[in-house]
């Protein structure tokens, strides 16, 4: 039974408020990904515009990172160059594997779970797929990572593969 403020007087509206409420764990995930991983309750800020301002930057950032975990789970043969730049998927790869980085980037199923990997995730038989905690630990360190790799290529000795 699904208790409800919402009118239903139909089989086909009362279907309608189920597939609502079916949405919930997704808008919890997003919700706590927003307050744990973007740390959100923590700022410490002067005004309101400086609040609103940063609040709209985590709001972003966690939608990305949540819809990105989606996605490795719904969509995971997808090229992962769809969701991530080239730098950010090769330096990924690079890193992850210790080898040069493909010419083709990889699924998006396995990309998700190198960047999980960063994050803590063990990929074990058990352990299902990465969840937005270890891909927001992910996220960061592979920022840093595609940094250096984007800095290493400009440079004008480097060599031709990392």
């Amino acid at each position: 039974m699904l208790l409800t403020t919402v009118k239903v007087s139909t089989f086909e509206q009362a279907v309608e408020r189920l597939q609502w409420y079916t949405r919930r764990w997704g808008i919890e995930v997003y919700h706590r990904t927003l307050k744990s991983g973007c740390r959100i309750e923590d700022r410490r800020l002067d005004n309101t515009d400086s609040l609103e301002t940063c609040r709209a930057i985590d709001l972003v950032v966690a939608w990305r990172i949540y819809w990105l975990t989606k996605q490795g789970r719904e969509t995971p043969d997808v090229p992962c160059d769809v969701f991530l730049k080239e730098d950010e998927w090769k330096a990924l790869c690079a890193y992850v594997r210790k080898e040069p980085p493909p010419d083709k980037p990889p699924p998006l199923r396995e990309a998700v779970r190198m960047i999980a990997s960063l994050g803590g995730f063990l990929g074990r038989a058990g352990d299902g797929e990465p969840g937005t905690t270890t891909m927001w630990r992910g996220l960061q360190r592979l920022q840093d990572i595609a940094t250096g790799f984007a800095m290493f290529k400009s440079l004008p000795n480097a060599r031709a593969s990392p």
